[in-house]
């Protein structure tokens, strides 16, 4: 199993992108459909530790999904708001990657280099 998880949405133009560098990087990840397998309250809290402008790294407020609800987060308690994004992942941007430790969200080939430039990350070769 990989240290790195790839939450991804195949026909998302930036998830195919982000998985075609991880591939050419030869970069070991395990990957996540956004949609069948999404992050539960617990990993999305774990997430949102790991940004660094807070829910709106992560919230895809330009979404149909968001519009239609007209929510203000802003109103919303941290319970509240993790349930709403685990039941509805249409709201948050993709793709999301995490080490558990660094977080990349979206196709960004410079925060892919950081993220596996400790090399820990890399595929092994038998």
């Amino acid at each position: 199993m990989s240290d790195l998880t790839f939450f991804t949405y195949p026909s998302c133009t930036s998830c195919r992108k982000t998985k075609h560098w991880l591939k050419a990087n030869e970069v070991d990840f395990e990957e996540r459909h956004m949609f069948r397998e999404t992050p539960n309250a617990d990993e999305l809290k774990k997430i949102l530790q790991l940004t660094t402008d807070g829910i709106d790294e992560i919230l895809a407020t330009r979404s149909q999904t968001f519009k239609e609800l007209n929510l203000d987060i802003e109103d919303m308690n941290l319970s509240s708001l993790l349930k709403l994004l685990s039941d509805e992942p249409k709201l948050l941007r993709r793709p999301i990657l995490t080490d558990g430790k660094k977080l990349v969200v979206g196709y960004n080939p410079q925060a892919l280099s950081k993220l596996t430039k400790n090399g820990q990350l890399h595929m092994s070769v038998s």
